[in-house]
């Protein structure tokens, strides 16, 4: 984190929830939303790149970097409501918002539900047909989960040095920017966050078609581990007409982490198109 950019926490639905903001004064407003085990921080080569133009906000959702970590409230929607409810008490007037994965998700739903609040969103491999909502007790649904609680368990068992050496082994590509905030996210991780399972399902045919604002879905290769396919993108464009879709080739599910400087160009080119919307 650089020096000017300041640290801080909101009071959001009985929660202390912490972000990081550059406090680009008079600049559009611009909130990062992060993925699953990763926290406000881990945008910070994205926001560096952002920070000469905007006022970059940075979010650890409830359970992940330094904010609050309930017992359960772990739903899409409950996360929604706290970035709502930290743009609200920011006093964020029509932010761009920029998601990855679960934040990906958390933007969809909050433009959905809030349709007047985003100025624009921008999902990073992340898309309704594509999500699950862990709701539903099937066999697979079990066996990705005990995956799941394996592998954060097993990542908090690692110190900082080998977590960063074990990802640079893993990702070889990715700039060293990115390790050590990653690595940091990991052991600041609430193990409270397994209990998303038990979230209520999102009602993604009514919540979708509610989305006004500018919208561009960002996509990669899913052979290389990108979520959203073709067809997933298609099937949310079918719910949200006006979505644009931008895909970076040679990229997995960390699309900006794997292309950087293309992921920055894309983001720069749609803020640009929809300044006035922001």
């Amino acid at each position: 984190m650089t020096a000017e950019w300041q640290e801080g926490d909101v009071a959001v639905n009985g929660l202390r929830l912490h972000y990081t903001r550059t406090g680009s004064m008079g600049a559009p407003p611009v909130v990062l939303a992060h993925g699953f085990s990763d926290d406000g921080l881990c945008w910070t080569p994205v926001t560096k790149a952002l920070a000469p133009e905007y006022d970059v906000v940075m979010v650890d959702a409830r359970g992940h970097g330094k904010s609050d970590a309930p017992e359960e409230g772990y739903g899409i929607a409950d996360l929604a409501a706290d970035l709502h409810g930290v743009i609200t008490a920011l006093g964020l007037r029509r932010p761009a918002i920029l998601g990855h994965s679960m934040g990906g998700a958390t933007t969809l739903v909050l433009a959905g539900t809030y349709p007047d609040v985003p100025g624009a969103i921008l999902i990073e491999d992340a898309g309704a047909p594509n999500l699950g909502t862990g709701a539903t007790r099937t066999p697979e649904g079990e066996e990705r989960r005990a995956r799941m609680r394996a592998w954060v368990t097993g990542l908090k068992r690692k110190t900082r040095d080998e977590l960063i050496a074990a990802q640079r082994a893993e990702t070889p590509h990715w700039s060293e920017a990115e390790l050590e905030p990653w690595a940091d996210a990991k052991l600041r991780l609430s193990l409270n966050i397994l209990g998303r399972a038990e979230a209520a399902p999102v009602d993604w045919q009514a919540l979708l078609p509610r989305i006004t604002c500018p919208a561009l879905l960002i996509t990669a290769d899913p052979e290389r581990g990108a979520m959203v396919t073709e067809e997933g993108a298609r099937e949310l464009q079918a719910l949200v007409p006006h979505l644009h879709v931008a895909h970076i080739a040679e990229a997995g599910h960390s699309i900006r982490r794997d292309r950087f400087d293309h992921y920055v160009r894309v983001v720069r080119e749609f803020l640009s198109q929809t300044r006035d919307t922001i």
